[in-house]
């Protein structure tokens, strides 16, 4: 039997060793977290709440998961995936109804949900964030609709040979609007959807994300637009997808990190001839793996330092340099949990806090798990979880006036939780408001941390001194163990494809080349599926292979999108010399 060793055990990971032993391969996973599958994606026991049952914890996250409807080759895994008691983990999958913006010192404004078919519409939706800032006026957001517009007409090769290049600032021609119009409509959006910084993200990745949810909610089916699991992570779908990969004969190892591969020889081609590992947490304890094939499925950050501590490797396959290029593009985006004595269901969807500093979006979860018991975890208090994602870790605080990256864990709490009352207690007629009588605990996510360490040794480390320094202790700024690639401009050519010139070894994480195009569960899945592919093209399998989507566009765009490729493909720019025609003759009054 064919021998496979996947060296990470993230949604990646786990997709390459799911679609790899169910068609016959001898799989083993080697996972450096020695407690919790799922890697970015893991749901944790909260250390100390299981004060009343000592079997039950608070749940808390790295983030809030969703699943929009554009979403596929992870949903057809999903589908996969069997439940304990009958039924696959997609039947976990619950939809959310609303989108809501919120706002400093004033009601929220749902989104309009209906479909965008032309410019026009997209002005009308644009046109409504206006009520959220008085600073943007028509002319802005007929402007930004007019990106937008030119983004859904324009050709899959406009985006990689020429908005590939361009940032989303210069793109949205932020420079020449005012600060609502920054704010709001560039970076906010930017930083809400993926974490990114506007000056330096590729038009191409937010480009393609943005339009993907705009035609999610132009598809017409409701249950899809938005997704979320009916329970904690774990429990809706990493518990029976480990316990799915075991009974499949998959050998999952806990606490086990690649430290670097060995070659066969020094020469373009050459093969791994074996794998070191080490124990996490065991000292300098390290054992030697052997395998057919071998998977590199870990973050970017960490195949980096696989490559640059693996002799050989990079002649083996030059291309595998790039990696340590990719490695510094990364960037925070991490949750925090506040437990609740009541559910606070605001409304049952996705909220975005306009004037957050911390570019904060979130979920009040609770509504969506309904078997979920809270009575007998903790002290019994908690009735919901309004689940919050940080996108911005730079900017200054609302109210501290410190950037959440220089903050201890305590402060980013605070800060966070002030920014919520700041938006959410607006005095709206109907509206529930945000209490600190209502908080019973908080939870950051556990990928944050502060390091303590003696003085001279911080400096020796280059640590930057933020709290407290003292002849004998200093306290770091914060450091995050999972940070998410994200996709500055010129970037897409350093990224890998799955497959390699190395013939036993392939790349399944979500730095690889992909149609998805975004550090994401989708994007993992894509690449997990590409790697696998190549393994069955390199082993000589007849095995069907994984399918492989592009994104969709609505039909009636896929005619303006073939005319802008004719105009691509003659050097000519987007100037809408065939759809604006067209357009101003469909929509003349």
């Amino acid at each position: 039997m064919t021998t496979v060793a996947i060296f990470g055990g993230g949604v990646a990971g786990m997709s390459a060793a799911h679609m790899l032993a169910r068609r016959g391969f001898e799989v083993t996973v080697y996972d450096r977290n020695d407690t919790y599958a799922g890697g970015k994606a893991r749901s944790v026991d909260i250390p100390d709440t299981n004060t009343t049952d000592p079997d039950k914890y608070l749940p808390g996250e790295h983030g809030f998961r969703f699943f929009p409807g554009f979403y596929r080759h992870i949903i057809e895994t999903l589908d996969e995936i069997p439940l304990p008691g009958g039924g696959v983990v997609s039947d976990n999958l619950v939809a959310t109804e609303t989108i809501q913006i919120n706002q400093i010192g004033d009601c929220p404004i749902p989104l309009p949900l209906d479909v965008p078919k032309s410019r026009k519409d997209l002005e009308k939706l644009f046109d409504a964030l206006r009520e959220i800032d008085e600073e943007i006026s028509r002319d802005e957001a007929k402007a930004f609709a007019g990106c937008v517009w030119q983004l859904m007409t324009s050709c899959q090769g406009r985006y990689d040979d020429e908005y590939e290049k361009i940032g989303w600032w210069e793109f949205t021609r932020a420079d020449e609007f005012g600060e609502g119009y920054r704010r709001l409509l560039v970076d906010g959006l930017t930083r809400s959807l993926v974490a990114a910084k506007a000056r330096l993200a590729s038009t191409r990745t937010i480009g393609m994300m943005f339009t993907q949810l705009l035609y999610t909610l132009a598809d017409g089916i409701e249950e899809n637009t938005d997704r979320v699991l009916n329970a904690p992570t774990n429990e809706a779908w990493l518990h029976p997808w480990l316990t799915y990969l075991r009974s499949l004969g998959v050998d999952y190892q806990w606490g086990r990190e690649l430290v670097r591969v060995e070659m066969e020889s020094d020469e373009p081609g050459a093969s791994i001839a074996r794998a070191r590992v080490r124990e996490v947490g065991g000292g300098d304890a390290s054992f030697d793996v052997e395998a057919d094939h071998y998977v590199l499925a870990v973050p970017v950050e960490v195949a980096a330092e696989v490559v640059e501590n693996s002799d050989g490797l990079v002649v083996a396959d030059p291309a595998l340099a790039n990696v340590k290029r990719l490695a510094p593009h990364v960037e925070w985006m991490n949750g925090i949990q506040y437990f609740l004595t009541k559910p606070f269901n605001m409304h049952r969807g996705h909220t975005v806090f306009s004037g957050s500093n911390y570019a904060l979006t979130s979920i009040s979860q609770a509504q969506f798990w309904p078997g979920y018991d809270f009575s007998d975890r903790f002290d019994g208090r908690v009735k919901g979880i309004l689940s919050v994602d940080i996108s911005d870790w730079d900017k200054p605080g609302n109210f501290n006036g410190k950037p959440a990256a220089q903050c201890t864990p305590e402060e980013v709490i605070e800060e966070v939780w002030e920014q919520l009352k700041n938006e959410i207690n607006t005095g709206c007629s109907g509206r529930d408001e945000l209490h600190d009588d209502m908080l019973v605990f908080s939870y950051l996510a556990d990928s944050i941390y502060q390091p303590v360490c003696e003085a001279k040794e911080a400096e020796e480390a280059s640590c930057r001194l933020h709290v407290e320094k003292d002849e004998k202790r200093a306290i770091c700024e914060l450091e995050n163990r999972d940070p998410l690639l994200v996709n500055v401009i010129n970037t897409l050519r350093l990224r890998p494809s799955a497959g390699t010139r190395i013939p036993n070894l392939t790349l399944a994480s979500d730095y690889v080349r992909t149609h998805s195009d975004l550090a994401c569960m989708e994007g993992a899945n894509e690449a997990a599926r590409r790697a696998v592919n190549a393994i069955l093209d390199s082993s000589g399998s007849d095995t069907e292979r994984l399918g492989v989507w592009r994104f969709r566009s609505p039909f009636p765009l896929n005619f303006l999108q073939a005319l802008d490729w004719v105009r691509w493909k003659l050097g000519l720019d987007w100037s809408g010399l065939f759809v604006w025609p067209w357009w101003n003759w469909k929509h003349r009054s």
